[in-house]
């Protein structure tokens, strides 16, 4: 990051006085890790999901790991997910000895393309991950429709998803294993963490089990271990930061829609007025009921233009513009290259991957950094347009 105080970043979390005095409070207290504040912080976001049972973790890698070892899913198993996507998504699946199969994702919204899913159902299909990139969520009708016709599990990799909603419904308010991540860049943050919802009080007690070492306690000194567990706690002063965020997420929510309707009104108006209507860039399915903004991205017409993306990005940077990729394809990274994945049997998570960016959105911005992005990106796009 930039030192420069007039670089935008593509993201910047917002901490008030409010959350740093919380966070003092904390640790001045002696209890800085698992304990009341973590305990209230599980029991603010049960009611935000309408009461499901919800668990926290030190990061939203643990919580989709766990939730494959409630599910019961392992060796031999696969588990039907989206090749764009961080690579945790598919690492997970590794790492409990299942297998990940790739189905490409459709090119408007990025997402896991839903209709190619039931072709990619073998009978060791166990569950569906989809991912709710920049937190627009799939269809969640035809989602579920297809896990219960197939009998599968759904972990729903809703990382960037929290505050979006289906017809009217928070994310994580139904369905099957939904998953969050607080990680520092996201709509809500702990700087790192994350947690699962549960469908019962039994999965959400197996969970803690697989937290914690698998531990369970009886009385003053009694201890047993059943589970092979990990360590994926949540600390009081990550909880005592979430507890602030969830008090100023309607806030932070509502100017993410704001500066992403500047967004598409500046964008367009800038390529027109630089002669650019054949430019085909592609713009974020513009969604303000179901998606909560976590980030605006773009696809460049990278076959039009006489530079790569990282160029772009490099002259975006010397503007004082920071941007982002999320994601390149991961079927072509070296790890799943060599075991046997191919990028180009995903052709559109192919191109996705090699023509997106991440523009800066934060609740922090100032509206006139959108004229600056825009008219950065428009005026670079313009010098290396291949008329």
């Amino acid at each position: 990051m930039s030192n420069d105080p007039s670089f935008i970043p593509f993201t910047r979390p917002s901490f008030n006085q409010e959350t740093i005095d919380a966070v003092a409070e904390v640790l001045r207290s002696g209890w800085v890790t698992s304990g009341p504040k973590l305990a209230e912080f599980e029991a603010t976001l049960s009611t935000y999901f309408g009461g499901r049972p919800v668990r926290c973790f030190a990061n939203g890698t643990a919580t989709m790991k766990i939730a494959l070892q409630v599910a019961d899913i392992g060796a031999g198993d696969e588990v039907i997910t989206t090749p764009i996507s961080w690579v945790a998504t598919s690492n997970v699946i590794l790492s409990v000895g299942a297998t990940p199969i790739f189905v490409d994702v459709d090119p408007i919204t990025r997402n896991i393309d839903l209709n190619k899913v039931a072709a990619a159902i073998t009978p060791k299909t166990r569950a569906i991950m989809p991912v709710y990139l920049a937190g627009l969520p799939v269809d969640m009708d035809q989602l579920y429709a297809i896990a219960k016709q197939h009998n599968l599990r759904v972990i729903e990799d809703a990382a960037q998803a929290f505050g979006s909603q289906w017809h009217g419904k928070k994310i994580g308010s139904f369905g099957d294993l939904v998953s969050f991540s607080f990680q520092a860049n996201k709509n809500l943050t702990t700087v790192e963490g994350g947690c699962l919802v549960f469908n019962s009080d039994t999965e959400a007690k197996l969970a803690e089990k697989f937290r914690l070492q698998g531990l369970t306690r009886q009385g003053m000194d009694g201890m047993d271990v059943d589970v092979l567990g990990g360590k994926d706690n949540l600390t009081d002063v990550n909880a005592v930061i979430g507890l602030q965020q969830l008090k100023q997420l309607p806030t932070y929510q509502a100017r993410r829609a704001a500066l992403a309707h500047q967004y598409f009104d500046t964008v367009r108006t800038e390529l027109k007025s630089a002669g650019l209507e054949s430019l085909k860039l592609e713009l974020p399915v513009e969604n303000f009921t179901e998606s909560n903004w976590h980030m605006f991205q773009v696809l460049l017409p990278l076959e039009q233009l006489n530079c790569d993306r990282a160029q772009v990005m490099t002259e975006l940077k010397d503007l004082g513009i920071g941007t982002g990729v999320h994601y390149p394809a991961i079927t072509g990274f070296t790890l799943y290259k060599n075991q046997g994945y191919k990028i180009s049997d995903t052709p559109i998570a192919e191109r996705i991957g090699r023509s997106i960016l991440t523009l800066p959105l934060f609740p922090g911005m100032a509206d006139q950094d959108i004229g600056r992005i825009a008219s950065g990106l428009v005026g670079i796009l313009k010098k290396h347009y291949k008329n």
